[in-house]
């Protein structure tokens, strides 16, 4: 096994590095075409520097040219110029001579006209010849960048790839080393397997000596004291007690208590989700105390206050499962009868769901209906109403998966057992998306408490009803997650002990056979009790017979009295049914009644301080008219009031002077106050401006620094390309040592799994000796 791993993880790092040197390859190839176009286009950058100067030259000297023409062409204006008045005083004299001027100057017109065509012309090739070096110029100048670009991807890319065959190098080095050390290890082990192979074979020897001594002795018991092998047919082998496996059953007991506690945990939370939902109807949207509910609701809180009725019976179909699992039974699925019963109660409970489910839609609409239902409410009423839909179905389901449980204890042919398996996985699933409804549920309401509190009609009992409605939905979610994670942790514990019965026999085969093989097992005890115990004393006949008459009128009694404990027992259950819903009831009063002391002693204070204020406002409207009085006959005029700091000061109180050293007090404490907030911002400031300055100067060291270490980066780009060319180099000669060392390696795997099959030979070769050692034993 060892070297199989060895070669696979050798195989691995072979088609790895195979990979690896082929990516190194092509990103070579990548590298030297991009400096080839890189090159390419420096040269072509030359030859266009190159045209450039040239044309540049023959500017030079078109312009220089140009310079003389126009020198030349001012000239000749000149003379002809001074040619004109010669002219016209010499006309009679020399016609010829005008003439010969004429030819002259059309002559150098016509020269003219070409040199300044010619020097146009000149001047368009050479802005055209400009415009297109500066274009030309540019491409290359951006091509040059973005190769630039790629060539430092390509070189980062080889580094990384550099690094990578380094660090393989090193791992595969370390795995050479951890080799050897491993096979050295298991050449100990093959030792230690050899000296092994030699004490099996002695205890092999022995055993064998052994066992056919054993085999001979129960041969011929069977022969001599079995008559007849009821484990030849599987409806005689069905009947058979099976060994008891107490354990088995203190397991299966304890995991029914699990499941009982899960249950009840369950079923208090649906009692309080019903029982809240049915307080809710009557406070919301229209409170019952006001104004009377709608008919809808008056029937669905009808029917929710059935709801015990209903989940009552699924804690006490459980409570009859959980002791009709004992220390003396065989539990199987054949002989569980009390689950039919389970079964039946969660059916009932089905219906009730699927009776108030409608009802349930259709209140959730009219809350949608009410005109402060606002559109977040309306979308999660109307998630809330997918989600009861949903919980329905998921119990349901649930339900349909339980009743197939149920039916090898009742019919022998309703559930084969090969479906087991399926069925209870099955369950597992209907209780993890009942736990996935569950948490849907407790979302949605919580986001639609929320937005109920939020509204300006919302109601102290409305908030406490919409709490008690959460607090039960979260027990519910608990409780589901819990034997949701109980289930699926215990399915595979179900699935192996349904096994659990005969041997050499599919199992059970019919209920029938079940319930006979239980009672074959109750008379096996009972027989063996029997024997333990010594026997009684005979009853004389005549006694018998007055026992028997004392016994028959003992049990009419009995009877009359079983059935006056079970009535008892209803009305027990109807009155703790009420009991629940009055204390509840005792608990929102409480919440009313501690509100309305609390209004009442607000109110209390509001009217005693009211009473207090205007006493005050009554002794100022006299303070103020005996004021006025005074003001009239003596002509003192009233202060102005003002809400000011310097208002505040020129109040005065009983027409009395104004006192000048507390004013004065008063306005030096707010100048003093004024001047130490002024001197704070200064400080403030001056500590900013310091940090601010501070601040500047590290920057601009930073900035030096970082100019500094960017001409030194550069510096070592230079040298990185150096060494990257020489650790190529290094690249290929690694890459060849490691191939040498991977073929040597090969080979030494190859030598060590020839070794480890010659052992295997060697072993098989014993195997075989003492095989044939054996059968010569039993021919002697």
């Amino acid at each position: 096994m060892a070297s199989a791993e060895l070669q696979g993880k050798y195989q691995k790092l072979a088609q790895e590095y195979s990979k690896l040197r082929a990516q190194n390859q092509v990103l070579k190839k990548g590298v030297v075409d991009e400096q080839a176009n890189s090159a390419a286009l420096k040269e072509q950058l030359k030859m266009k520097d190159q045209s450039l100067r040239k044309l540049q030259q023959e500017m030079d000297s078109l312009t220089f040219r140009n310079l003389q023409l126009a020198k030349r062409v001012e000239l000749l204006q000149d003379e002809l110029a001074l040619s004109e008045p010669r002219g016209k005083k010499n006309k009679k004299s020399g016609e010829s001579s005008s003439q010969l001027s004429q030819e002259q100057k059309s002559v150098f017109d016509e020269d003219l006209q070409k040199k300044i065509e010619e020097n146009e012309r000149l001047h368009i090739q050479f802005f055209e010849a400009d415009e297109q070096h500066k274009h030309v110029e540019a491409e290359l100048r951006s091509r040059l960048a973005t190769l630039e670009m790629e060539a430092a991807q390509h070189q980062a890319v080889v580094d990384g790839l550099t690094r990578k065959y380094m660090e393989t190098i090193e791992k595969l080095q370390n795995d050479k080393a951890k080799l050897e050390v491993k096979s050295q290890t298991l050449e100990k082990d093959a030792k230690e397997c050899r000296l092994r192979t030699e004490e099996c074979q002695l205890q092999l020897k022995n055993l064998h000596e052994d066992l056919s001594s054993r085999l001979e002795e129960s041969l011929s018991i069977i022969n001599e004291k079995v008559p007849f092998n009821d484990t030849k047919y599987s409806q005689y082998n069905a009947l058979n007690v099976p060994v008891h496996n107490r354990r088995h059953q203190l397991k299966m007991r304890d995991i029914a208590g699990q499941a009982l506690a899960f249950v009840q945990d369950l079923v208090k939370g649906l009692l309080n989700f019903h029982t809240y939902t049915e307080q809710r109807i009557q406070i919301f949207p229209v409170d019952s105390a006001i104004d009377t509910i709608s008919p809808l609701n008056q029937k669905f809180s009808q029917y929710l206050h059935e709801n015990a009725s209903y989940v009552r019976p699924l804690e006490e179909g459980m409570l009859h499962l959980f002791e009709s699992i004992t220390e003396d039974t065989v539990t199987v699925l054949e002989t569980t009868v009390k689950l039919k019963t389970f079964s039946e109660h969660l059916t009932s409970y089905i219906c009730f769901l699927r009776k108030i489910l409608p009802y349930q839609l259709k209140s959730l609409e009219e809350e949608c209906e009410a005109s402060l239902c606002t559109s977040a409410l309306r979308a999660r009423n109307l998630e809330l109403s997918q989600d009861m839909k949903k919980m329905t179905a998921v119990f349901e389901k649930l339900q349909t998966y339980i009743g197939l449980l149920a039916l090898p204890s009742t019919e022998p042919d309703g559930l084969l057992r090969t479906n087991y398996s399926s069925v209870l996985t099955n369950v597992g699933a209907a209780l993890h998306g009942f736990h996935d409804v569950m948490k849907d549920i407790s979302k949605h309401y919580s986001q639609k408490a929320t937005i109920e509190h939020e509204l300006p009609t919302a109601t102290q009992k409305l908030i406490t009803t919409n709490d008690c409605i959460l607090s039960s939905v979260v027990a519910l979610t608990n409780g589901a997650g819990k034997i949701a994670s109980f289930f699926s942790n215990n399915v595979d514990y179900f699935i192996a002990s349904l096994s659990y019965g005969p041997k050499t026999a599919s199992g059970f085969i019919s209920p029938l056979s079940a319930e006979c093989m239980l009672q074959y097992k109750k008379k096996a005890a009972a027989y063996m009790k029997a024997l333990r115990k010594p026997l009684l004393e005979s009853v004389p006949y005549e006694e018998a017979l007055a026992n028997r008459r004392v016994l028959l009128s003992s049990t009419e009694s009995r009877e009359g009295l079983a059935q006056q404990v079970q009535q008892s027992l209803e009305k027990i259950s109807k009155l703790e049914q009420e009991k629940e819903h009055w204390m509840l009831e005792a608990q929102l009063a409480k919440i009313k009644l501690e509100k309305e002391n609390q209004r009442t002693a607000d109110k209390l204070k509001s009217t005693s301080s009211g009473q207090a204020v205007g006493v005050a406002q009554e002794g100022a409207a006299v303070v103020t008219a005996a004021g006025q009085e005074d003001a009239s006959a003596k002509a003192v005029p009233v202060p102005v009031h003002s809400t000011s700091l310097i208002g505040i000061l020129t109040r005065t109180s009983d027409s009395k002077a104004p006192d000048v050293e507390s004013r004065e007090d008063l306005i030096r404490n707010h100048y003093m106050a004024r001047i130490v907030e002024l001197t704070s911002q200064l400080q403030l400031a001056d500590s900013k401006s310091v940090h601010f300055y501070a601040e500047c100067r590290a920057l601009s060291k930073r900035l030096a620094l970082a100019e500094k270490s960017k001409e030194a980066l550069a510096e070592e780009m230079k040298v990185a390309s150096q060494n990257n060319s020489r650790l190529q180099d290094e690249l290929t000669t690694t890459k060849r040592s490691y191939e040498d060392q991977l073929s040597m390696m090969s080979d030494h795997l190859c030598s060590m799994n020839e070794t480890l099959s010659k052992q295997r030979e060697e072993i098989d070769t014993l195997k075989m000796s003492s095989k044939g050692n054996s059968k010569k034993n039993k021919s002697r």
